[in-house]
């Protein structure tokens, strides 16, 4: 089914079939332990109201949305999809989830969603009394984003109003098209549907969380582990080898949180941790030794590293300022010595998976690819062109755990050279998030975020007053350009202006651009239907870990 409207004739085709081992036959019970992406990273909120991005890390095992991507399409099943993105599914990808059907409609453009019948909540003492989801549930949820004082700007401003219609049928009423209406409000960071009871009960407090999904949150300790236990009335299956079987499959599910790399790695390597999602290339070598029974996948950072500059802030108001900022760093030689060859040149803003907007670096016009060369002289010569010969001193915000501490340093060895010195201020994340959110940040920020999806990249980053323009940047006819992508419903042309944009702000220097690394996922041989994807939505795992069975006599004869 089409999840565009203006493209009535819209079919899914089938898949091809695939030429696949048969595989074994799935085993219900035990434990999965698993470190995300986010392992370092705690509980930012429960709340999706706060829109806080990691919400659909920690609870997207309790809460569903209206729609999911298709793990039946996965390249492990024979399918296009890897479904490593952060948050962009194509139309082509995407299941419905608490929704059954949809179906557009125009004069007013409109959407109608029937729901599934019989999808429960289920009881939570103090909390709720097991009760089916109904469209009034859906719509209780959009209000309560949209009325948010927390809301991002112009979020739904394209969203005239949404109704329950019948017991099961939900209408989202358009004043506009909008490119990214399913990735606001369908399967996006804030899309959990929540309901009233637990929002009475205190949607913040951890242990109020009750939802459709397949699991429970049972537990949590701060800064150590989510556990997270099988909802036995679940209601979705998994089709393996042709048959039907329910849904989850392990008893529990435990997110572990830990700081430290040599801690996450050594609980890999001993089994206490099944499935580790992000493993740095300079640790593969030892553990593919040391554990070589490991299962492994390659995939290239959907996060990228970089230094942002406050462009409403002296010295980085001036262009030239910031393009010598870019010149005064020996990228290639970070790619070699720092990543070991182990990253792309260029992965941001845009990721080379976004077929139709990515562009390579040798696609890039001149302006562009001279920010990926080292050429400290020319830096030296903008620096004194904008009236700083001597250079200049400036604060630089990062995390207190960031892995990426050594990059730091040596950005900060590079751009002393040209006689530019940082002084850094170490942050533990939450306040370091505050900072940006409150726009009270330093000068320079720097930080690790991720694109995305092709439209979203643009606008959390570069239109003016969004939450993630951490370089302030401000452009009212950027702004007018962005707002023409997203109310153009021809993906061609859409995708042609996506680039036109990424190629101007890549050259208006806004951060320090800097190579993406490759990053390894691994997991333990009794880690069964899984091949190392990551989100089935905007940061959400959990349809994926909801799938993964632990073959229990495999672990045994193991050894573990």
């Amino acid at each position: 089914m089409a999840l565009r409207p203006l493209i009535a004739a819209f079919a899914l085709a089938a898949l091809p079939a695939a030429v696949l081992a048969q595989p074994a036959k799935p085993q219900y019970g035990g434990q999965l332990t698993i470190g995300t992406p986010y392992i370092t990273i705690g509980a930012l909120s429960w709340d999706p109201a706060d829109y806080n991005w990691k919400h659909n890390v920690d609870t997207g095992l309790v809460y569903e949305q209206l729609f999911a991507a298709d793990l039946t399409k996965a390249k492990r099943n024979g399918g296009p999809y890897p479904y490593y993105a952060d948050a962009w599914l194509p139309p082509e990808s995407i299941r419905g989830e608490l929704a059954e059907k949809w179906e557009w409609k125009q004069n007013p453009l409109r959407i109608e969603i029937q729901l599934r019948k019989g999808v429960m909540f289920p009881a939570k003492p103090g909390v709720m009394e097991a009760r089916e989801l109904v469209a009034d549930d859906v719509v209780y949820a959009y209000d309560r984003l949209n009325k948010s004082p927390k809301k991002i700007a112009n979020y739904f401003d394209h969203v005239e109003k949404v109704e329950a219609t019948g017991k099961h049928t939900v209408v989202f009423t358009f004043n506009a098209y909008n490119a990214e209406w399913d990735y606001r409000f369908g399967w996006g960071y804030y899309s959990a549907i929540v309901p009233k009871e637990v929002v009475t009960a205190g949607a913040n407090n951890w242990k109020n969380a009750n939802g459709t999904g397949p699991y429970m949150l049972t537990d949590y300790v701060q800064n150590n582990s989510y556990t997270y236990t099988k909802n036995a009335g679940y209601w979705d299956t998994e089709t393996i080898g042709g048959q039907k079987y329910k849904l989850p499959f392990a008893d529990r599910i435990v997110y572990r949180t830990i700081k430290d790399e040599a801690t996450w790695l050594t609980g890999l390597r001993t089994g206490k941790i099944d499935v580790l999602e992000a493993v740095r290339w300079s640790a593969v070598d030892e553990l593919k030794k040391s554990a070589p029974k490991l299962q492994w996948s390659r995939w290239l950072g959907m996060s990228s590293t970089f230094l942002a500059m406050r462009m409403d802030t002296k010295p980085f108001d001036d262009i030239r300022v910031r393009r010598a900022m870019n010149l005064a760093v020996n990228k290639q030689e970070i790619l070699k010595s720092y990543f070991g060859g182990h990253a792309e040149m260029m992965g941001f803003p845009q990721h080379p998976d976004y077929v139709g907007s990515y562009e390579p670096l040798e696609a890039m016009g001149p302006a562009v690819k001279e920010l990926f060369t080292y050429d400290p002289a020319k830096a030296k010569k903008l620096l004194a062109e904008a009236g700083y010969p001597n250079g200049f001193t400036f604060k630089v915000q990062a995390t207190a755990v960031t892995a990426e501490a050594d990059l730091l340093a040596m950005l900060g060895s590079y751009l002393s050279k040209v006689g530019i010195k940082m002084e850094i201020q170490q942050l533990e994340y939450g306040a370091f998030l505050s900072a940006m959110n409150s726009k009270k940040h330093a000068a320079g920020y720097f930080m690790t975020n991720s694109p995305t999806n092709p439209t979203t990249s643009l606008r959390k980053q570069f239109v003016t007053g969004q939450q993630w323009n951490v370089s302030m940047y401000a452009d009212p006819d950027f702004d007018r350009r962005f707002n023409a992508i997203l109310t153009e419903p021809d993906e061609r042309r859409r995708l042609a202006m996506t680039k036109l944009m990424t190629r101007e702000v890549i050259e208006k220097a806004p951060y320090i651009w800097l190579p993406v690394q490759y990053v390894y996922t691994a997991w333990w041989p009794w880690v069964k239907n899984y091949g190392g994807e990551l989100r089935a939505g905007a940061a959400r795992p959990g349809p994926i870990h909801a799938r993964m069975w632990v073959d229990q006599d495999l672990k045994k004869k193991m050894g573990y």
